[in-house]
């Protein structure tokens, strides 16, 4: 098994982690996945920046973990849920990584969502 390449956030690649100050729920089929005021946003390079929401604001119990997983150089292994209520549209809608890298270690314990695999993401400020 060969190394993962692991690569450190910088001025050619920069990661920002900020707390949004902001109440986020995560709706799917008339039901709230997440609720929490204690988001994080995280900005990758020239990417749209993702809302990283803690585990503990998510409801488990609506989702059911996949074997689907990926591997980023600046964050690590990627794991999937799928939130069933959804159907086929939610099939690895939510993205999490267990154990990120250093350099995003504020990750860990939060779920991120694909904004087309689930029927809402309210933002309140």
């Amino acid at each position: 098994m060969s190394e993962k390449l692991v690569k450190i956030p910088g001025p050619d690649h920069p990661i920002t982690i900020e707390e949004k100050q902001a109440h986020v729920t995560v709706s799917v089929a008339g039901r709230v996945i997440a609720d929490t005021h204690e988001a994080l946003s995280l900005k990758e390079a020239s990417y749209p920046a993702v809302l990283y929401i803690p585990r503990k604001d998510v409801d488990m119990s609506l989702l059911e973990r996949t074997n689907h997983e990926t591997y980023c150089p600046y964050k690590g292994e990627c794991s999937y849920y799928s939130i069933p209520a959804g159907g086929e549209r939610s099939v690895n809608a939510i993205w999490t990584y267990e154990n990120p890298y250093a350099s995003v270690s504020r990750i860990k314990d939060h779920m991120a969502f694909y904004p087309d695999r689930v029927d809402s993401i309210d933002v309140k400020v």
